[in-house]
Formats: C-alpha cells, structure tokens, sequence
C-alpha cells in the first residue's frame, strides 16, 4: 500500500503562489461538473461537518471539520479538521492535508479568480471590509493579481483594522465606510453580518464587489441596491442560490430573479466585464467541489518540491 503524502500548512504553503491555484481553479471548471454532498453531525454546540466532492478526471475529496465552540475558553481553535485527496483511478488516499491550508487558498482564490476577470485591469484602490483571518488572505491574494494597488481596511471594530493594517506596509485602516466605498475598485466584504453592510448607492460605476460572509439563509452583507445596480455572478449556481442569504433572500422576495445571474464558473466564457463603466459583483459561496480542485492544486505542487 501507498503511503499517503501529509501536507502541513507552514510546509505546503511555501510552495503555492496564487496566480497558479486561480489558473487551476479555472481548468478545474473545464472538467466534468463535480458531484457534491455534505453531511452534519451533532453532539450539543459541537458538529461534525463533512464535504465530499467528486469530479471524473480530477479525483475525490473529503474535507471534515469540526466545530467545538468551547475550544475558544481553553485558547484550542473552535475549528479543526483535515482533506483527506483519493485518485480517480482507483480510489486510493493520495494525500492528507492540512484543513486550514485549504480553507484559506480556496476562500480567497475563489475571489481573486473572479476579480482577474471582473474587475478592471487598472485597478488600484481595494477596500477590505472585515479584519478577520479572511481579510488577512485577501490582502494577500488581491496583492498578486493586482501589484501595486492600495489596500484600505474597515471593520466595526476599529482597533481590529488597525492590527491587520499594521501588518502591511501598503494597508490603511478607515472608519468611513461609505467614503471608502466611493473611492474603491474593488470591495471585498470578508465579514459575518446579518445585516447589509454594503449600500448599493456607495458604489461608483466601474466598481467590482466581492461577498464572502453570508453563507447561511439569513445572512446578508450587501444590500438590495447594490444587486440591483450591479451585474450578478457567482461561483456555482449549484451552492448559492438556494442556499445563500445573499442570493437567495433578494430572489424570494421578487428584487432580483436567478436569470439575473450572468453566469458561474462553468460558463467561463460568459464570465467577464462588459465595459469599464459597468458595477460588477461576485458572490463567493465555496462549495466542495472548490476544495477538492484547491487540495489537488496543492498536492500536485507538494510533489514538485
């Protein structure tokens, strides 16, 4: 038998950089549409949350965490799990990697694919709104596909916008979020709001919008205006617009109709700006299909080392 490769993140992450994991995001979408499925178990406040994704051609995942709420009053992560990576050919555990190293190259890829092809070329002021680990991500992601751009961060809390600040030479932390809105290229809202965060009437034509938080039915970060005025994408119909509160909120309530949504990643051809002038905005919803192109991207450059 095979031993599988163990990928940690410090280790694995050194040899990713994220132009390639977007190219490869993108050729995973030329492949056969992916079979997904999630399953949950509970114990109380714990759960046990499994994603399994599988694609012909590319192989299989299952991507298990576990969400232990408690962990936080004894300083452990709330949030633990691993990716276990089979072959498609014979079914065979390939590789075993780290969760977290996943998570954070597919959140943020999944975005930055999206602005390479929807924000304008030129642009150069980015707006973080959250300070999360996320936001972390992102300023890391955006600074790859657009060098040079300025980044500004906002958070409700402002303290915590001046710590991701103060980890980048190029980031400002602000407290005006709606003159930092009007001053963007791109906005990416990294938060886990309920509430809309985001004014459509902020946004100045030509705008890219980005929305990462609001993954569960009665969540939302951007408000009606901002759907409406924009052009409407998203990473997989499949998993976001009956399930998201982003898309699936405006939809019931007649503001906006799932024909609005130009295309996801399976029609990349579709996938692209119209002019400069135009407000364009991504909905990022994951999805396992993503880990499972993610952790193969990663695995294929673990065995390049």
């Amino acid at each position: 038998m095979t031993t599988p490769e163990i990928i940690p993140f410090a280790e694995g992450e050194a040899r990713l950089d994220w132009i390639g994991l977007t190219d490869a995001i993108a050729a995973g979408h030329d492949l056969p549409k992916a079979e997904i499925a999630d399953s949950f178990l509970y114990r109380g406040n714990d759960t046990l949350l499994n994603r399994a994704a599988w694609i012909d051609g590319l192989g299989l995942a299952v991507k298990s965490a576990t969400i232990f709420p408690g962990n936080a009053s004894v300083g452990k992560p709330a949030v633990n799990g691993g990716v276990s990576v089979y072959t498609d050919d014979d079914g065979t555990l390939a590789a075993i990697v780290d969760f977290h190293l996943v998570t954070k190259w597919k959140t943020a890829g999944d975005s930055l694919l999206a602005a390479r092809r929807l924000a304008r070329a030129d642009s150069d002021a980015i707006l973080i709104v959250g300070a999360g680990t996320v936001a972390q991500s992102l300023v890391e992601a955006y600074s790859a596909a657009f060098p040079g751009a300025r980044f500004q961060v906002w958070n409700r809390t402002a303290s915590k916008a001046q710590e991701l600040a103060d980890k980048f030479a190029h980031v400002t932390a602000v407290d005006d979020l709606a003159g930092a809105v009007g001053q963007a290229d791109i906005v990416s809202c990294a938060t886990m709001s309920t509430e809309p965060l985001l004014r459509g009437e902020w946004l100045r034509p030509g705008t890219h919008v980005d929305l990462i938080g609001a993954y569960r039915p009665d969540m939302r970060e951007a408000d009606d205006a901002a759907l409406t005025r924009a052009r409407l994408f998203v990473d997989s119909l499949d998993t976001t617009v009956g399930h998201i509160g982003e898309i699936k909120d405006p939809i019931a309530r007649g503001v906006i109709r799932e024909a609005d949504i130009v295309a996801d990643y399976y029609d990349l051809v579709g996938f692209k700006r119209q002019s400069g002038q135009e407000i364009t905005l991504f909905k990022n919803g994951g999805g396992a299909h993503l880990d499972l192109m993610v952790s193969r991207y990663i695995l294929d450059r673990w065995r390049t080392r």
